[in-house]
């Protein structure tokens, strides 16, 4: 039921798409969400621009998710996928935008959750 969209605005080797699709896959549990329905899209070489400019690395992730979480969860998650893009991507966090998306009706596999 949760997706989530990274992009960047630099390249994302194999290596480590595969250790962020893990990271994620980890982090989306801090909205009580399982891995198991969790889809991810990683786009690299995206044009971002961050206050008109795109002389540093930039990360922008779109969570979107089955009903809501509590805002502390949102905070908590905000501040991983932070860390993820630090860690794994090299993005500041004053380069990094998350938004949150919550949807009512998410259907999967011929029907509807």
């Amino acid at each position: 039921m949760p997706y989530i969209h990274a992009k960047f605005s630099t390249s994302v080797s194999p290596e480590k798409e595969d250790e962020l699709k893990s990271a994620l896959g980890e982090a989306i549990t801090l909205l009580n969400k399982p891995e198991r329905y969790l889809m991810v899209e990683i786009s690299d070489n995206c044009r971002l621009y961050f206050g008109g400019r795109n002389d540093k690395p930039i990360a922008y992730f779109d969570v979107a998710l089955l009903h809501c979480a509590p805002r502390a969860a949102y905070e908590k998650l905000t501040a991983r996928l932070c860390e993820i893009a630090k860690e794994i991507m090299g993005v500041d966090g004053d380069c990094v935008y998350v938004k949150f998306e919550e949807t009512e009706n998410w259907g999967y596999d011929s029907f509807m959750f």
